[in-house]
């Protein structure tokens, strides 16, 4: 890997001037997404998939019955796996345990509380979720960038100001990092977390009151230009 070339520091006629640009927006989220977990178990294998892609196709259907509300349905993991008895020197098994995985993203939360009760009361059903997040292409982003560049500006305006400067030109504008292509950083561990397994034959339960949660958009850029001399 090559180092990066050291930045020019301007001349005395023409001084450089680095600054960082930074913003912070809170606001609502745009999506949900909850994770399904369904599993069945059988003493044969034939029962136990038999029961698993009926409970399956059940919980697809009450997704779909919503429409548009669930703005996107996908499978994750399908298992299916044979249970040994813990004693004996045979390998013999006693039991079959499958399990699908169904992630769900959902844009209308009016109804988000009664859907996870409602899957949450069906048969071996696990409930995790919901994950609140903006959309990668919500306009809160473009207004987080844009504040970060204005922040800059204006800083570099009040930095030159003190020195009975000018700004003359930007000469240049990057995200931070970008100079060097510094990796990102994992995504924080999500907030909000509603667990819940459904085991059917209990009443069915009121719909949950689930508030969204704000999100925060972070915005940082690095900016630099040049001024007029300063007043020393």
């Amino acid at each position: 890997m090559t180092t990066p070339a050291p930045l020019p520091y301007g001349t005395p006629d023409s001084p450089r001037l680095a600054v960082r640009g930074e913003a912070r927006l809170e606001v609502d989220p745009e999506i949900a997404h909850i994770d399904i977990t369904i599993s069945a178990r059988g003493t044969d294998r034939t029962t136990a998939l038999n029961d698993l892609t009926r409970r399956n196709n059940h919980t697809l259907d009450l997704l779909k019955s919503y429409g548009d509300t669930v703005e996107k349905l996908e499978t994750g993991t399908f298992t299916l796996t044979p249970q040994l008895t813990e004693k004996g020197r045979h390998e013999r098994i006693h039991a079959y345990h499958g399990t699908v995985r169904l992630t769900a993203t959902l844009s209308d939360f009016t109804t988000l509380g009664e859907l996870t009760t409602r899957l949450a009361a069906l048969d071996l059903t696990r409930v995790d979720g919901p994950w609140w997040a903006l959309r990668p292409d919500s306009p809160a982003h473009r207004e987080a960038r844009q504040q970060a560049v204005r922040e800059a500006v204006q800083r570099a305006r009040e930095y030159a100001g003190a020195l009975g400067a000018q700004l003359v030109a930007l000469v240049e504008l990057a995200d931070l990092g970008a100079e060097n292509m510094a990796p990102a950083g994992p995504p924080p561990a999500p907030d909000g977390l509603m667990r819940s397994a459904g085991y059917g034959g209990a009443a069915p339960a009121p719909a949950l009151d689930l508030e969204p949660q704000r999100q925060n958009v972070y915005a940082q850029v690095n900016a630099r230009f040049t001024m007029t001399p300063p007043a020393l």
